[in-house]
């Protein structure tokens, strides 16, 4: 159901008419267990419904007085005071989170009991039918609507059926008395997978609201069993990944409360995640006026017990809470954030006794903050938007990725770097800004808003300014034998390092390797390795810069950097084509890797005709690439070495999509568009005053450009190649460790840091629940979005491009491969997946150099995140395809199969049909 307030909330029901309650079946009311009609403060207020007398009236305004313990010995119910939050498998998230605050000082919870999830047990055991139902709930995919629907219904009508034993039935009703004859009460859905901190199951399951009388309630505890398996509770455990047999009910009942207001509070932002501003909207009375659209909340922002943002939505004479209410309210939000140690979405309401709280779950949408040994401010920069892969690392990743570069800080899975000590000096803020702003303009304007607030205060600059203006002279000299000298460098390297991991097990492989992160740094920081990278960008940007200037030539280092040689990621897509060569001629190699491959394609292979021709080919080029995947920089990432089968939907493209010797004609067709390209250039800057100079000084820098372009993407695929390395020697020694009852399996390494599974190879001992817990972890992280920029205060900071030359209805991106493309779109997420034909345009979340050979397919690339120098531009302009990253977006925007224009010079994109 769609909050009141604009976030997700819990279905809440009226109960069946009846009597007591007036109400209609099934009607829903609010996500809140109070209950007054909506009238402005000041004006006589209506009374509860289900309320039989004045004095009981009273007594419910007075919600938050105590009950009597009514713990049965069958511990089938329990006073809230007597749980607390450790007891989430006992009563559930809400029940744990109640509990939890009734026992708190200075927190008002309305009264009540929990019916244990010992109850809902039981009934399940009476219900035999149940067991064969789950069998086939789990088998069903998460968007499978019919299924969940007929399953789900069948299971809720099969618990709704069981009679309540009578020894449970006494039980609540015994709980019942000391809430008062007649009382109105809430009952409450509480499941264990509940108010989690990493899934807060908000709104999947049903509450009934000014539920009268003994026999009403038992009605609606059952109906709240039976809502575990509503169509959006099964579909939300499904797509979550949590097992439904593991997941059982209990049900809170609480005395109403008849409130002048309510409404929700978030004790941080929960818009930008900046966990020092507290957002609360409040309504007056119920929020069933805001759900049926007739009123809409009044908002306040409050920072450091100061309100700063202030929003009035109702017509009355006075909001339904005062500023100093607001500042009280988030003081007491304060105190419970403090409890449950993370940030809360917290349910209140206010009567003249003060502010009552009904519910408090963790705000599970917030994005980490990176771990800080201070106070001071920080701004992290996402490394993840740089390295085209936003996906979370598993932790053997993030440490090992922390090994390579130290100054990496992790959060929600990802990396992020400090960039506040470059922002606190003149001479590095603008140099941050100006690499920034070029590399990836979203970032750039993000820091630019921090900067104008002030986040990060300036300091003077320590070093000596340069004497001089000029452009210093070439730190390198333009000679390809440099660029091989590094490769044969790092070559050698691996080599060695092949070798000498083979007889290290145990904590000796740990320190072995170790020691060989001191020369994997010292080649990835490689001073002579930096200068070629520096020269082939610096170059790029000089001849864009001067030929534009010159001759009004935009981006023409696109063309001119075209199959420039020693780039290892192009050069591994086209070697891709060269295999589908290989397997073409064989119509049963083609013919079973269309029906039948799996991950023992390559034993399969040699036993049909051709077969082994195909294998040989594969398996080569396996040992220059395979160990690429999609999300290498994750160690943990499944490498196409170890599982081939993902290959076979590329090979299968480039078989439909190309003829024969196409590699090496698309090749020597970017060599020659590139040497076209520099003799025009040259021609007509030589008809310019100075001309001959003019012409010369391009010369050197496309000489220059295309010595050194290419080298760019070695360094990453030699960290690549020793990671996959590392990664066979690790998992080696993860076989050991299960087959000594060590570990439960081989990937239970991925859920360790590095010094975690040193310490476990030493001692032989692990845990497992710390495992089970980082797994559980992982599965979270996947459903959160990096920011590009984040602070140390939580907040999420987003950048825009700020350009009016665009078309209406345009997508606003980042030029990073020159030229003009209409086609089809093709939005894909998983390259395994895709299905491209001749002149498609690729639309996508990101693309890492694995996603290189689906480039030689396509005829334009948009993705949502990539900057002018990240690998898909590279490659992109490398391949000739006009190219637009950075499209926020787009996969949501451009639906597949569109036909849209793509405008790689100018960055943006046009959706045609």
């Amino acid at each position: 159901m769609p909050s009141p307030f604009g976030f997700a909330t819990g279905h809440i029901n009226a109960p069946a008419r009846n009597k007591s309650t007036g109400t209609k079946k099934g009607r829903r009311i609010s996500r809140f267990p109070v209950s007054i009609s909506y009238q402005p403060r000041g004006l006589r207020q209506a009374p509860c419904r289900g309320v039989q007398s004045p004095t009981l009236a009273a007594r419910l305004r007075c919600g938050s007085r105590r009950m009597s313990t009514t713990s049965s010995k069958h511990g089938y119910v329990l006073d809230l005071q007597e749980v607390d939050r450790t007891q989430v498998a006992i009563v559930g998230g809400k029940g744990a989170h109640l509990g939890a605050l009734s026992r708190t000082k200075g927190v008002r919870v309305p009264p009540g009991f929990c019916v244990t999830t010992a109850a809902f047990k039981r009934v399940l055991a009476a219900t035999p039918s149940i067991t064969a139902l789950l069998d086939q709930l789990s088998q069903l995919a998460p968007d499978d609507r019919e299924a969940i629907h007929a399953l789900g219904t069948e299971i809720r009508a099969a618990i709704e059926a069981v009679a309540i034993p009578g020894d449970i039935a006494t039980a609540i009703i015994d709980a019942l008395t000391p809430l008062g004859d007649g009382t109105a009460c809430a009952v409450r859905s509480s499941a264990t997978a509940e108010d989690l901190p990493n899934a807060s199951f908000a709104g999947q399951q049903d509450s009934y609201l000014n539920v009268v009388g003994a026999a009403q309630i038992l009605q609606h505890v059952s109906r709240c069993w039976a809502s575990l398996f509503t169509e959006r509770a099964i579909a939300y455990r499904l797509r979550n990944g949590f097992d439904h047999r593991k997941v059982h009910m209990a049900v809170v009942v609480q005395r109403m409360v008849c409130p002048e207001a309510s409404g929700v509070l978030f004790t941080a932002d929960p818009v930008n995640g900046n966990r020092k501003v507290a957002s609360v909207e409040a309504c007056f009375g119920l929020g069933d006026a805001l759900v049926s659209g007739t009123v809409n909340a009044d908002a306040w922002k409050v920072r450091d017990d100061r309100i700063v943002e202030k929003a009035t939505a109702s017509e009355a004479p006075a909001p339904p809470l005062s500023d100093a209410q607001v500042v009280q309210l988030v003081q007491l939000g304060r105190r419970i954030e403090a409890h449950f140690g993370s940030p809360q979405d917290i349910e209140w309401c206010l009567d003249d006794d003060g502010f009552h709280i009904v519910q408090s779950r963790p705000i599970t949408t917030l994005f980490p903050i990176p771990a800080a040994d201070d106070s001071a401010p920080h701004v992290y920069i996402s490394v993840g938007h740089q390295q085209m892969m936003t996906d979370p690392l598993r932790p053997l990743g993030v440490s090992v990725w922390q090994l390579t570069n130290a100054a990496m800080r992790e959060a929600g899975g990802r990396m992020f770097m400090d960039a506040a000590p470059r922002l606190s000096t003149p001479a590095g803020r603008a140099g941050l800004l100006e690499m920034l702003g070029k590399s990836d303009p979203l970032i750039g304007d993000a820091l630019r808003t921090l900067i104008e607030r002030g986040f990060i205060p300036l300091q003077p600059d320590t070093a000596p300014a340069s004497a001089s203006g000029a452009p210093a002279p070439p730190a390198i000299e333009t000679d390809p034998a440099v660029v091989d000298a590094l490769i044969a460098k790092s070559q050698a390297s691996i080599a060695t390092l092949k070798r000498d991991i083979r007889t290290r097990t145990g904590p000796a492989l740990f320190e072995f390797l170790l020691d060989d992160t001191r020369e994997m740094r010292e080649l990835l920081f490689d001073p002579q390795s930096h200068r070629a990278i520096m020269a082939g960008m610096e170059a790029t940007g000089w001849l864009n810069d001067h030929l534009y200037e010159w001759l009004g030539e935009k981006n023409a280092a696109d063309t001119l950097t075209r199959s420039a040689p020693g780039n290892i990621t192009s050069e591994m897509g086209l070697a891709l084509m060269d295999v589908a060569d290989a397997i073409r001629p064989h119509p049963q190699v083609l013919a079973f890797l269309q029906q039948d491959a799996n991950d023992d394609v390559l034993d399969a292979l040699p036993a049909l005709p051709g077969g082994r021709e195909a294998r040989d080919a594969i398996q080569r080029w396996l040992d220059s690439y395979g160990m690429r995947c999609a999300g290498e920089i994750d160690i943990t990432a499944t490498r196409w070495s170890e599982r081939p089968s993902m290959l076979v939907p590329l090979l299968l493209g480039n078989i439909r999509n190309f003829e024969p010797g196409a590699a090496t004609k698309r090749f020597e067709q970017g060599a020659q568009e590139a040497r076209e390209k520099e003799q025009d250039l040259l021609q007509r800057l030589r008809a310019l005053p100075d001309g001959e100079q003019k012409a010369a000084q391009t010369k050197q820098m496309i000489d220059r450009v295309r010595t050194f372009t290419g080298y760019r993407e070695y360094p990453k695929y030699g960290l690549i190649c020793r990671y996959f390395v590392y990664k066979q020697a690790l998992l080696d020694e993860a076989a050991r460790l299960v087959q000594a009852g060590v570990l439960r399996e081989r990937e239970d390494i991925f859920y360790l840091t590095f010094q975690e599974l040193h310490e476990v190879a030493r001692t032989q001992q692990a845990d497992g629940q710390l495992i089970t817990r980082r797994k559980q972890e992982f599965a979270s992280y996947r459903a959160l979005t990096p920011p590009r920029i984040l602070t140390s205060e939580g907040e999420c900071v987003s950048g825009m491009y700020r350009r009016e030359d665009l078309p209406d209805g345009a997508l606003v991106g980042l030029a990073v491969s020159a030229g003009t493309v209409e086609g089809r779109a093709r939005v894909v997420f998983d390259m395994t997946q895709a299905d491209l034909q001749p002149g498609n345009i690729l639309v996508t979340p990101f693309t890492d150099p694995s996603w290189t050979p689906l480039f030689v397919s396509i005829a334009g690339l948009v993705t949502e995140v990539g900057g002018l120098m990240t690998h898909g531009a590279v490659i992109a302009r490398e391949y000739g395809l006009p190219a637009v990253v950075g499209v926020e977006h787009a996969t949501r925007l451009i639906r597949d199969g569109q036909r849209i224009r793509v405008h790689g010079t100018e960055g943006y994109v046009e959706i045609l049909a």
